[in-house]
């Protein structure tokens, strides 16, 4: 066990859920796929500041057929949503976005992270710690020569991005999504329905 997790997991043994709750996170046993065994995982707790946007939508995974997307989305958003593909480092307008609010599936709508779990990770694309709890799914991925984890949405089965073991506290996770993939609906604007 590495420094780090063996911080975490004596900060959540000694403080308790009671004190994570207080700070605005909660002790959750799920780890996404590729992660260490040994890892913590910490996701934000729901509250009314966090999760106004689709606190309530419905992960049932849709019963549609990948190419029917096409007339819903860009072929840029396409490509990288349902061929998996990746778009340009820093070519994300996702970047600069700093208001308060709640990312989105670009394909159908289902929200997936909340913008304070966003971060910048200097890696070119826009980064989270934490998707909202049920959101994404995960698989292997071992398309360059390595192994990474791959997340989607589970709605849609949208491809997002690669999930990495080297992001900040609470939960050190970096979640490393393609702008093109999401929608950004700010805080007090209305989400948009759900696609099906």
């Amino acid at each position: 066990m590495d420094r780090r997790s063996f911080i975490g997991k004596l900060a959540i043994l000694t403080t308790g859920p009671a004190v994570l709750a207080a700070c605005g996170k909660s002790h959750s046993a799920e780890v996404p796929a590729g992660a260490a065994s040994d890892s913590t995982y910490v996701a934000p707790v729901t509250s009314d500041s966090l999760w106004v946007h689709g606190r309530d939508a419905d992960v049932t995974p849709l019963d549609k057929p990948e190419d029917a997307w096409n007339d819903v989305v860009s072929p840029e958003a396409y490509q990288i949503l349902f061929e998996e593909g990746t778009e340009p480092r820093y070519s994300s307008p996702l970047l600069e976005e700093d208001r308060r609010g709640t990312y989105i599936c670009a394909a159908c709508y289902l929200p997936l992270f909340s913008s304070v779990t966003k971060y910048e990770s200097g890696t070119g694309w826009p980064s989270f710690w934490a998707p909202l709890p049920g959101r994404v799914g995960t698989k292997v991925d071992n398309k360059l020569a390595m192994q990474r984890t791959e997340y989607h949405c589970t709605r849609c089965g949208g491809h997002q991005g690669h999930v990495f073991t080297d992001g900040p506290d609470p939960t050190g996770f970096r979640y490393c999504n393609n702008g093109l993939a999401l929608a950004f609906v700010p805080e007090g604007k209305t989400l948009p329905e759900l696609r099906s």
